[in-house]
């Protein structure tokens, strides 16, 4: 049986540097987005933060009210309308 992370990370390893190096930048601008939605207390949405994230929505939303992501806790504040929002407080 393969393990998922080495298949994943032969693919990755794989692919040319360029573009190794443009998903390291997509990476880092997405943690910093991250870190300024938490120095200014923004609240965002579950579609948000799945983009922010680079998963599907559904993910954000079966994890329950209070977990980790990264540097990050997230927190589920309210819901306005069909939408839930959630805060990030950066955790080092």
């Amino acid at each position: 049986m393969t393990d998922i992370n080495s298949s994943v990370s032969t693919e990755f390893d794989s692919l040319p540097r360029e573009l190794r190096v443009a998903h390291v930048r997509y990476a880092v601008e997405s943690l910093r987005m991250a870190d300024e939605i938490a120095d200014k207390g923004y609240l965002i949405t579950s579609a948000e933060l799945a983009d922010l994230m680079d998963v599907n929505a559904s993910a954000v939303t079966s994890r329950g009210d209070h977990w980790v992501w990264r540097n990050w806790v997230v927190s589920r504040v309210r819901r306005e309308g069909n939408q839930i929002l959630w805060q990030l407080e950066r955790v080092d």
